[in-house]
């Protein structure tokens, strides 16, 4: 039986590693899939395995992922092709897999690994012409190299944007600007399409609102980009609720679940009032902000005050999303 093994950091995981355990699977009978992964990288080891594993699924035992956890302190932390460096990792191989006789890389310190252990090699696409990326060009630009991530990969780094506030504050277009910019999904608020008259509803049509309003997310977040986009939430849907006295809502957990974001804007009413006929009065429109801010509290939300010019809360909106993104490609 001959026992190979793949290893590598996959910080993240991507399509040309699934090429390359496709291409070793081929090569077989058992094939050890090591995630290297050190103290000092911010993707628990575990998290990666679970990449390849969901992968992998219908390989069944064929495929095994191991997580080797280590300290940089102690072990060396490079990608460059050195000699000494692939002696020391070829006696941790060793003694983790004392049963392999192959190992496949895409990289050339493959065969200097394969030399000390004693053991047969294969390279695979050390060109990367099967799949153009690495893993530090994915780390540098992700929403460039987006299309390489499986969507497993891609839901742990995809990011929730929620846009709120009260009436008349620039959501929708604010949403729309930021959508443009970022080439972003977003979903535009359901109750403009339920609702009819904001001073005019039911208990039922708020139910209504929030149910829709998640399923659409639960439809759209699954193929969005890294960025994803969210005109007004359940929270404003159960401010609305408590504004006209009818108290919360009583909603499943995993309606909420299917609206967290990882960062909320809350737009402020020091814009100009449009009455579009739709709207509650203007002083409605402040009572209703104050009735949001205490909603958010109540759940424990935090978000960030967008407010001033539009001109200045685009540019505002713009850096907060940029420092969400950057951070979530890092993360």
């Amino acid at each position: 039986m001959t026992h190979a093994f793949v290893f590598g950091k996959f910080l993240p995981f991507h399509r040309g590693h699934q090429k390359l355990i496709d291409f070793a699977r081929q090569h077989c009978d058992l094939l050890t899939v090591l995630v290297c992964a050190s103290d000092q990288e911010p993707v628990a080891g575990t998290v990666r395995a679970q990449w390849i594993r969901a992968e992998n699924e219908k390989a069944g035992s064929h495929v095994q992922v191991q997580v080797y956890a280590y300290n940089e302190a102690e072990l060396p932390n490079t990608s460059e092709t050195s000699a000494a460096v692939a002696r020391v990792w070829a006696e941790v191989f060793h003694k983790l897999l004392p049963s392999v006789s192959l190992v496949v890389t895409s990289e050339p310190y493959g065969a200097l690994v394969a030399q000390y252990m004693g053991i047969q090699y294969l390279d695979f696409d050390v060109e990367r012409a099967q799949v153009p990326v690495s893993a530090s060009a994915i780390r540098a630009d992700l929403r460039g190299n987006w299309e390489f991530l499986p969507a497993g990969v891609q839901a742990y780094y995809r990011r929730t944007v929620a846009i709120l506030g009260t009436e008349s504050t620039g959501k929708t277009t604010l949403t729309q600007q930021l959508a443009d910019h970022f080439g972003a999904s977003c979903v535009l608020e359901t109750a403009r399409e339920l609702i009819a008259d904001s001073s005019d509803f039911s208990t039922e049509d708020l139910y209504a609102v929030a149910a829709e309003h998640a399923q659409r997310i639960k439809l759209l977040r699954p193929v969005a980009g890294p960025l994803l986009l969210l005109d007004t939430d359940v929270h404003i849907t159960q401010s609305y609720a408590r504004f006209t006295g009818n108290g919360w809502l009583e909603l499943p957990p995993e309606l909420y679940a299917l609206n967290r974001a990882d960062l909320y804007l809350y737009l402020l009413p020091d814009v100009p009032f449009v009455q579009d006929g739709t709207r509650l009065s203007a002083p409605d429109r402040q009572r209703l902000d104050e009735a949001h801010r205490q909603t958010l509290a109540h759940f424990g939300t935090e978000y960030q005050i967008i407010s001033g010019t539009w001109a200045e809360r685009f540019s505002r909106a713009t850096q907060l999303l940029e420092e969400l993104l950057h951070s979530a490609a890092t993360a």
